[in-house]
Parts: C-alpha cells; structure tokens; sequence
C-alpha cells in the first residue's frame, strides 16, 4: 500500500470517528429533550395540571420551549422569553387567573414530574463543587 493512501486512509477513519461520536452526543441529545418534553406533556396536558392552575395546554413547541425553559441556565432563559416576546408579544398581555391546584394525587404526580426535570440539571452541578473541594 502506498504511504499517501495510508494517510489518506488514516484522515478518514478519524474523521469517521468523530462524526460518529458528534451523530451520537447529537442524538443522545436530541432523546433527552424529547423525554423531557414527554415527561412535561404527560404532567400538563394528560395530567391536566394546566387547568388545575387556571393556564391553557400547550401545543407541541409550547411544550419543547416549556422542558428547555426547565433544564437550562438563566442565559437560556432569556433566550427563550426573548424569543417568545419577539415572535408573539401579545402572549404576555393574555389573561390568565392563575390559582393554587387543589391537594390531589394527581396533580401532586404533575408537581413530582416537573420538579424531575427543573431540578435535574442543578444536581449535576452540585455534584462537580463536591468533588472540586473533597
């Protein structure tokens, strides 16, 4: 075999490895916010904790834009209100009569479901100030 073929070769089998390893980063991704808004949809529309609160379902973006607003940082938040208000501002002029769910296991499921995914990323970050300082 030639040397340049085998450079050659070489490039391209690291190069499959990488893309290969960002197909998969990118699709275990991809799964965990379709789980996550799973996990939202099942506790808001399915479990009705929507109209326990007094607030309309959501449709499919909704949903994705409410699991993000969840699991991410305060700089994704503001992304994500930015995002919101430049697409449609008259949402934030809409009536709502929010009031406290009434005490049902049901809507207790819907809390324990939301509380899952808003504190799943901080967990994380807990834990790497532990290790740093033990």
């Amino acid at each position: 075999m030639s040397p340049v073929l085998g450079v050659v070769l070489r490039i391209l089998g690291i190069g499959a490895l990488v893309a290969g390893g960002l197909a998969v980063a990118l699709a275990a991704l991809m799964a965990a916010v379709l789980l996550g808004a799973l996990i939202f949809w099942v506790s808001w529309n399915v479990l009705d904790f929507a109209s326990a609160l007094g607030l309309p379902e959501l449709a499919f973006w909704g949903i994705v834009l409410a699991t993000l607003f969840l699991v991410i940082g305060w700089f994704g938040k503001v992304v994500i209100a930015a995002i919101v208000f430049l697409v449609d501002p008259s949402w934030f002029h809409g009536a709502a009569e929010v009031r406290w769910p009434e005490p049902t296991f049901r809507n207790f499921v819907a809390v324990a479901l939301l509380a899952v995914l808003a504190s799943r990323p901080h967990a994380h970050a807990h834990e790497r100030t532990r290790r740093d300082k033990g």
